[in-house]
């Protein structure tokens, strides 16, 4: 099936009263793990990777063209409606990497930014995507990071609803990330949810609102958050976190003599990176339940 604008995802859902999920890979696992779960619930998804927590020097010197690579293929070969979203990268020139390799939907990590400079590089964004029919997701400001690691004046700030009108108005985002009391790497707990402030958001803006940090999102919180406008969570943390834990429960059951070759990349049952692919693809469908997409391909 061939990959689809993401406005055009995000427009069936708005449409259609559900949400699709970006869910953010690292490896051929993980977006096979992804990709596997949208067809297995008949699920339009976003496919992808992220930049901010690579090691940039690989990543711009040739891990985003491989990871692009192998991500278009797995994408060209779903069975379901997808988008393929580069996201929040550091640095233009990824954007531009990325464009070049196959993606049809970035999003630079502006989030540090004032916000005539965000402006400033996001309408750049636009400009570089639109040339090769590419989507852009924009932030207005920054999103609280449970991480502890953000001043304590941008991890307190919420999104303005005036401002993230002008901000959409100016550089002619398709989708935008809000800060409404989410957070980004959040896996002790869950966020709240300022839902007086998401309705005026969503009164404002004329574009689909994005949730980052939908790791500790609530669930309880999501058919009310779609019914606000949002039509997009992106997930990553607790995709990690579950191969990992799968990963050590694996290595303490391996005997004496381990099979190498069967455990280690063969793709079969016994490859422990399989299994732990199946341990993330679980909480992926579990998830796209949650947001009201399954079924919708």
């Amino acid at each position: 099936m061939p990959i689809v604008p993401m406005r055009e995802l995000l427009a069936d859902a708005t449409k259609r009263d559900y949400a699709v999920g970006y869910f953010e890979a690292w490896d051929i696992y993980s977006i096979e793990a992804v990709k596997e779960a949208a067809e297995e619930t008949r699920s339009p998804v976003i496919l992808g990777f992220g930049g901010v927590m690579m090691n940039q020097e690989w990543y711009g010197s040739g891990g985003l063209r491989a990871l692009a690579a192998m991500g278009r293929v797995v994408a060209e070969t779903a069975r379901v409606p997808v988008a393929y979203l580069l996201n929040e990268v550091l640095l233009f020139d990824h954007i531009e990497q990325g464009l070049r390799s196959g993606f049809n939907a970035v999003m630079l990590d502006t989030s540090h930014m004032p916000i005539d400079e965000n402006i400033a590089w996001t309408k750049r964004v636009v400009k570089a995507a639109s040339a090769v029919g590419a989507d852009v997701e924009g932030e207005s400001d920054p999103l609280p990071d449970a991480s502890g690691i953000m001043s304590e004046q941008a991890a307190s700030r919420m999104t303005d609803p005036d401002e993230a009108a002008w901000f959409v108005a100016e550089t002619g985002v398709c989708a935008l990330s809000i800060a409404v009391g989410n957070e980004h790497i959040k896996t002790d707990g869950e966020s709240g949810t300022d839902f007086e402030l998401l309705a005026r958001i969503h009164q404002a803006v004329p574009v689909p609102l994005v949730i980052h940090g939908g790791t500790g999102f609530p669930d309880s919180d999501v058919a009310r958050a779609i019914e606000s406008g949002v039509s997009k969570f992106n997930v990553g943390s607790v995709m990690k976190k579950l191969f990992l834990d799968s990963l050590c429960e694996s290595a303490r059951s391996i005997g004496v003599k381990p099979n190498f070759q069967e455990l280690v990349g063969s793709h079969k049952s016994a490859d422990i990176l399989e299994v732990a692919k199946n341990r993330v693809k679980e909480e992926v469908m579990r998830r796209l339940i949650v947001y009201q997409s399954a079924g919708k391909a």
